[in-house]
C-alpha cells in the first residue's frame, strides 16, 4: 500500500448526500477482482448517458476537475453495500482522498484498508471547502501529519484521525504489509512448531 503523507491537489466538489455504493460503482464493474481499470466504473450512471456519451455537466466531466485527486463529498458517503471495488474505483481514478461531514461505517473502514484517506470535517467547513472549490482556484492541501486541510483560499481545518490508522497510513501499511514486519517471529514460532509437533508438517 503506498503511504499518504501530503496531498496537493485539485478537488473537485460533489454536493449531492447519501451517494451509496452502488452509485459509486455499479454492480456490471464488480465482475473482477482486479484495482486496476475501476476507473471507467466510477460514478458510471452520472458521467454517461444511456448511450455512454458524457454527460457535461458532471463535475468529473467539467474541464476544470478532469485529474482531481480530492473529492469534496455529501454527507453519508458510500452508504449502502459493502463492495471494496468502491475505494478501489476512486483511486484508480485518482482520488486518493475524499472528504465530508460523515461516512458510512463499512466505506470508511474499506477506505483506510486500501490508502484512500477519509476526512471528515464540520458542516460548516466542508460548506466552505464545497464553495471554493467551485471558484477559480480548485486546490487544496492535505496533511495527514498535521492533520490539516488547507482550503483553495488558505483556511486551515483540523481533523481528527484514529493514531493507529494515521500510523499505518503514513507508513503505507495494509494488513498484510504489518504482517510481513513480524516476519522473523512468524518463522521462529513456525520452527519451534515443526519440532514440538512434527506430526502437524506431515
Amino acid at each position: 500500500m503506498q503511504a499518504f503523507t501530503r496531498l496537493d491537489g485539485r478537488a473537485a466538489p460533489l454536493s449531492l448526500a447519501n451517494i451509496d455504493t452502488d452509485q459509486i460503482i455499479p454492480k456490471q464493474f464488480l465482475k473482477t477482482v482486479e484495482r486496476e481499470g475501476l476507473a471507467k466504473g466510477l460514478f458510471y450512471d452520472f458521467r454517461y448517458d444511456g448511450e455512454g456519451n458524457e454527460i457535461a455537466d458532471f463535475v468529473l466531466n467539467r474541464p476544470e476537475y478532469k485529474g482531481a485527486s480530492v473529492l469534496i463529498a455529501g454527507d453519508n458517503f458510500g452508504c449502502g453495500s459493502s463492495r471494496e471495488h468502491a475505494p478501489w474505483a476512486l483511486m484508480d481514478y485518482g482520488i486518493m482522498c475524499v472528504i465530508s461531514t460523515s461516512f458510512a461505517d463499512i466505506f470508511n473502514n474499506n477506505c483506510f484498508n486500501n490508502g484512500l484517506l477519509p476526512v471528515v470535517l464540520k458542516p460548516e467547513e466542508v460548506a466552505v471547502l464545497m464553495d471554493e472549490a467551485k471558484g477559480g482556484n480548485h486546490m487544496v492541501s492535505i496533511d495527514l501529519a498535521e492533520q490539516t486541510v488547507i482550503s483553495p483560499s488558505g483556511k486551515s481545518f483540523h481533523f481528527d484521525i484514529d493514531p493507529v490508522r494515521k500510523d499505518k497510513m503514513l507508513k503505507g501499511l495494509d494488513f498484510i504489509g504489518e504482517t510481513l514486519m513480524h516476519g522473523g517471529d512468524i518463522d521462529v514460532y513456525e520452527s519451534k512448531r515443526a519440532l514440538d509437533r512434527p506430526w502437524l508438517e506431515a
